[in-house]
């Protein structure tokens, strides 16, 4: 058996992470798991905003990116990854590299209201 147990990344999102900064007073804070066979869980909670939809998205810190795995919505202010979720080689190597965020879309945002590096 592999030694490797995976990551557990925990993870704090406001809106100076934006790109561009939004301002927002909103946080968030949450906890993602990345296992040695590339399966993703975990959730992010927010606080203070009206949040829309939540990515996991592909991007160094300051530059956005693509989307690459949609959050479902899973209590008033909570957004998880949907089950069965795995990475592939590409987002698991960016993964290891720190070049994946998360971010939290809103009416007011809706390029992204608070965001936070998902680091390893």
């Amino acid at each position: 058996m592999s030694m490797d147990m995976g990551h557990t990344s925990k993870i704090t999102l406001d809106g100076g992470h934006e790109v561009p900064p939004t301002g927002s007073a909103a946080t968030g804070s949450g906890t993602i798991v990345v296992a040695a066979d590339k399966s993703v869980s975990g959730s992010v909670t927010t606080d203070g905003m009206q949040g829309k939809v939540a990515h996991i998205h592909e991007g160094a810190l300051g530059k956005n990116g693509p989307v690459l795995v949609g959050l479902v919505k899973t209590g008033d202010s909570t957004w998880s990854v949907p089950a069965n979720t795995k990475f592939t080689d590409a987002q698991y190597a960016s993964y290891m590299a720190g070049n994946l965020y998360i971010n939290v879309h809103s009416a007011t945002n809706p390029a992204g209201e608070i965001r936070g590096q998902l680091l390893p």
